[in-house]
């Protein structure tokens, strides 16, 4: 069965569309259009309306196509894959996910989150059509690795597939961040459920910051960038959706056979702050040093008063010294 038309999948070719039309293929009346574009423009979207002409995009925008992204898959991670949802708005999507509990390896994404977080619960910017939002849910047995390096090989696997695609400039911030020049671009965010020693569900949220404007980025408190400002050509957005799915759900896949061992040389080549000045803020204060690449295990290791500490992704938040 297909999904019912939505407004944004009406005005999404850019082209202009009257009231009267757009009323007449949703089946509702003119006065809920307005109240609908009203809706559509506090999530991110930039729609002019002219008397006579109607409604348009300030540009036309490529929405998500569940089909299409599955079809951009491997063999491999398409057959791992039992479920692809494609959502025009939610909460979060790792939200979504962890309120389906029947075990199956299931993505979402979404046009908009109302409700996106980082780590520590940090509100995400999640503008409507304007990044890409994704999450993927898998039970897993246990790793040989703990579970706190599989944000870091998660972000090897990320940053691999963006310079697939023609990105430049891309690092990989401890533990979870994603930077492209001087600037963040993305996260990863990763939640478990399970007891040690057994099985564990694991859902595994990445935000990928494409083409969002000033205008729609919130109260962000630090640097950002976006991938259309580092890659000479951006890809089509389902073609990135497909990529960034496959560089997930293929870490997630690897960590459990592998562990961590495989991604730690790879973390190495992308690595944002591996002999820079860095600031280390814990919860009693900050404390500053020289950031020495990570372990086998994951651990940041930062060199401190001339002693090598060991620094694990819960205990911290890691800035770069200016």
């Amino acid at each position: 069965m297909s999904e019912p038309t939505t407004l944004a999948a009406l005005l999404a070719d850019g082209d202009w569309h009257s009231g009267p039309v757009l009323a007449r293929a949703l089946g509702v009346s003119r006065a809920a259009i307005s109240a609908r574009v009203a809706e559509l423009r506090e999530v991110g979207l930039d729609i002019y309306s002219v008397a006579g002409r109607g409604y348009r995009l300030r540009t036309r925008v490529e929405l998500l196509d569940g089909p299409r992204i599955r079809a951009g898959l491997s063999a491999g991670i398409a057959a791992a894959l039992d479920d692809l949802l494609v959502l025009e708005r939610v909460d979060s999507t790792n939200a979504e996910l962890a309120r389906r509990v029947d075990g199956a390896t299931r993505a979402c994404l979404a046009e908009y989150q109302s409700a996106g977080r980082g780590r520590s619960q940090r509100s995400w910017a999640s503008p409507f059509a304007a990044n890409l939002y994704l999450s993927v849910a898998r039970t897993v047995q246990p790793s040989r690795a703990p579970m706190g390096a599989l944000s870091l090989a998660v972000g090897v696997r990320v940053a691999q597939a963006l310079a697939a695609l023609g990105a430049t400039g891309i690092a990989l911030k401890w533990p979870n961040d994603l930077w492209a020049g001087d600037a963040k671009l993305g996260g990863i965010l990763i939640e478990h459920r399970g007891e040690f020693g057994a099985s564990a569900r694991l859902i595994v949220g990445l935000g990928l910051n494409i083409a969002m404007q000033p205008d729609q980025a919130g109260a962000i408190d630090q640097p950002w960038t976006r991938l259309a400002d580092h890659c000479p050509a951006l890809p089509e957005r389902n073609h990135l959706a497909s990529a960034m799915l496959e560089a997930v759900l293929g870490a997630v896949i690897a960590f459990e056979t592998d562990g961590f061992a495989p991604f730690a040389a790879r973390w190495a080549d992308y690595d944002l702050t591996r002999d820079r000045a860095v600031r280390v803020l814990e919860a009693n204060g900050e404390r500053r040093g020289i950031a020495r690449g990570i372990g086998a295990d994951g651990a940041l290791q930062v060199e401190i008063d001339g002693q090598l500490t060991r620094l694990y992704s819960g205990d911290v938040s890691l800035r770069v010294a200016s």
